[in-house]
């Protein structure tokens, strides 16, 4: 099938994944011009899949001499899958992530690269999840791989009762984890996913005994002590779990015991130390497994991205070009849907966004400028609704974070906040559920259920927690706790690390008079209160604008995954819903802006100069001008296009038509060379041939004649 699909004709085949990334492909080399390819549908659409499929498509276009690039980049998503992906009530292999991943290549189309970037990882998945949904995969691999290696006692992890962070109500959790191949099979995968990149054998014994500690920092359990002066304060009545969390950690488990149950406030220059009450302990312990897994989940893509970066020595990376991948989590509509689901859903309008802008607004504005006539053709646009969610000061997410500002604000005054600023059409309340509230989204209503919101917009995490994760003998673990986040919430590359951690040295140490670890001065105990706190909410906000970015840099290429059923099941195709999904997503709309519009608008002097060899003489270099561009198209006999102003505007099939036609006068002119070379090079063959007989008659005669002398 990657045959099939490789520089032919559009129609000459059925359309095929393989198609739109041979597409993308081809625009790249011929264009020289940066591509990306959005993929877009609901949650269980097949957009994980499709990415694979496009990745598959394009290693084996971009053929690079250099095998071993090729396997490593087919291995990046297994990896970052099974660390990024879960089980949810729809979808057995659900994205918790937003995922780009930039393949990138020579100026003749060779790969050279690869670059990915993660965005607002699911964190609070670690910790809980819906009835019938599971944890992150990676847990249920690595407890299967380690059961079956007979490792379990190395890395802490019981063999009967499951951890409190996978454990379900159905109670089978241990069982499936026994008798599921399936998931010592991935563990094995997952293991030479970390081989094959280039991973260290120290590196990834790290990240197992991050995640086991995470694991066992779950089964950490608080009581209260109550004594004459206080009630509010909580111990650990057993320590078992602590022990093997903090002999897991490398760090002391009296230090982590003591940042779990109190932490320090400073006030005129005075430290205090308070104690935390049991659900607060509770909540600090739980905040620190989704910082580890956060964090760990970054440095890991951190870590593809430096081994898997064009090399040097062999290609410049700035003359190269890219094609961008978004595969990001699909539209949600659960029984009960939470913070999770409104970033998850806002995120999808931007996307649907960005499609209507490309397809529908910015083709009918330049007919406009162009001075052409074509119909316009009327589409939903949601930009009234992406404002009311991402204008400052009054859109939904700027007032979630002023909420979270107040330390008395609950989620019902957050609720009440919204309905009395958000006035409009697509925001409402129902009536008798009281942290509820509704949006009409492009994709149909949701009912949201803002318990816990305010709580995952602060995602905070104690700085007691940090400094005692500094001390950690685990280099990786040091790493993840020292370097610092970036806006979009994500570890920032490892070259900030030194500098981060000696700014905040006194100054007689920074001097470098005396060599110091700077790891090893533990910094001021609440030195995260001086920067400015940041929310979900601002991290999100970073995080699409940093997409949007990146996505408009290249020439779009939309995949829409539409889903045929809400059962799972093969080859069932439900009519009602799939209809719904063209009708929302603007395919109808779509396919009549193809039929009617000019999909290729192209200025007149790039015109001449991809295409002038169908109607001059190679070479000649004609101008960039209207008659010339007349001329071409004439030569061409191609019908139903139009000249305005400054471009050429051309139907969806010409470009394949011109390419074909393109392609087969070069093929001439190759020809044509390779007979005129043939005929140079035999004339040449023939005029050697004679010279080397006369210089060896010329030396056979004057050696005879020496001789006969």
């Amino acid at each position: 099938f990657s045959k099939l699909y490789h520089g032919v004709k559009r129609s000459s085949n059925p359309p095929h994944i393989f198609a739109s990334a041979d597409a993308a492909y081809q625009s790249m080399v011929t264009f020289s011009k940066d591509q990306c390819i959005i993929i877009s549908g609901e949650s269980g659409a097949g957009k994980t899949e499709s990415a694979h499929l496009i990745v598959q498509h394009l290693t084996f276009l971009g053929k690079a001499n250099n095998r071993a690039l090729r396997e490593k980049i087919l291995q990046v998503n297994p990896l970052v899958e099974a660390f990024g992906n879960a089980c949810t009530a729809i979808n057995d292999n659900s994205s918790r992530f937003g995922k780009y991943l930039e393949m990138m290549f020579t100026p003749t189309g060779a790969v050279m690269g690869a670059k990915i970037s993660e965005y607002l990882l699911e964190k609070s998945r670690v910790i809980k999840q819906a009835v019938g949904e599971k944890n992150f995969h990676i847990f249920y691999y690595i407890y299967a791989g380690l059961y079956h290696q007979k490792k379990l006692s190395e890395y802490r992890l019981p063999d009967k009762k499951p951890p409190r962070y996978i454990d379900n109500e159905t109670g089978r959790v241990m069982h499936d984890i026994v008798t599921k191949d399936s998931y010592g099979r991935q563990f094995e995968a997952i293991q030479h996913c970390f081989r094959i990149i280039g991973f260290t054998d120290e590196e990834v014994y790290s990240v197992y005994r991050i995640l086991t500690g995470i694991l066992n920092t779950g089964n950490i359990e608080f009581a209260a002590i109550s004594s004459q002066h206080q009630t509010d304060k909580s111990e650990v009545p057993n320590p078992e779990a602590l022990d093997n969390a903090a002999a897991l950690l490398s760090i002391g488990s009296e230090e982590l015991q003591e940042a779990l149950t109190s932490h320090c406030v400073v006030t005129r220059g005075e430290t205090i130390i308070r104690t935390n009450t049991v659900d607060k302990a509770a909540d600090v312990r739980d905040a620190m497994s989704k910082a580890l897994y956060g964090r760990l989940f970054s440095w890991i893509v951190n870590r593809i991205n430096t081994l898997l970066q064009p090399d040097k020595n062999i290609c410049n990376a700035e003359n190269g070009m890219n094609v961008g991948i978004l595969d990001i989590f699909g539209f949600e509509n659960f029984a009960r849907n939470s913070f999770e689901q409104l970033c998850i859903n806002i995120a999808n309008e931007q996307i649907q966004f960005y499609f209507n802008q490309h397809i529908f607004a910015l083709e009918q504005v330049e007919y406009q400028s162009e001075g052409i006539d074509a119909t316009t053709v009327e589409y939903e646009d949601n930009r009234p609704l992406l404002d009311m969610f991402l204008q400052k000061p009054m859109g939904l997410l700027s007032l979630l974070d002023e909420e979270s500002r107040f330390p008395q604000a609950t989620d019902l005054t957050l609720v009440d906040k919204f309905e009395d600023n958000l006035r409009c059409k697509y925001f409402w309340r129902p009536k008798g559920v009281e942290l509820s509230f509704g949006i009409q989204h492009y994709a149909g209503k949701v009912l949201y259920d803002a318990c816990a919101f305010l709580e995952k917009n602060r995602d905070t995490l104690p700085a007691d927690v940090v400094v005692v994760l500094r001390t950690s003998e685990n280099k990786l673990l040091q790493q993840l706790f020292s370097s610092p986040l970036t806006k979009t919430g994500n570890l920032a590359q490892a070259r900030a690390r030194v500098t981060a951690a000696s700014r905040s040295l006194p100054p007689q140490l920074s001097a470098g008079r005396i060599k110091v670890d700077t790891m090893e001065i533990m910094r001021h105990p609440e030195e995260t209160t001086n920067m400015k706190r940041q929310t979900m909410a601002s991290y999100f906000r970073y995080s699409l604008m940093d997409l949007l970015s990146k996505m408009v840099v290249g020439q779009p290429h939309f995949i829409r995954c539409i889903k045929p059923n809400d059962d799972r099941e093969a080859l069932t195709f439900s009519h009602e819903r799939v209809l719904l999904q063209l009708r929302y997503t603007g395919i109808l709309e779509t396919v009549k802006i193809r039929q009617k519009g000019y999909s290729h608008r192209i200025l007149f002097e790039e015109f001449v100069k991809r295409y002038y060899y169908l109607a001059f003489k190679a070479h000649e270099t004609p101008l960039g001008s209207r008659e010339n561009c007349l001329a071409i198209l004439e030569k061409s006999k191609l019908e139903n296009w139009i000249l305005g102003k400054t471009k050429v505007f051309l139907k969806y099939y010409h470009i394949e038509q011109l390419n074909l036609f393109l392609r087969e006068v070069i093929g001439r002119v190759v020809v044509m060379q390779a007979y005129i070379k043939g005929w140079l090079g035999a004339r040449r063959y023939r005029k050697v041939k004679e010279k080397r007989e006369t210089s060896a008659v010329t030396i056979q005669s004057a050696w005879r004649g020496y001789e006969a002398r």
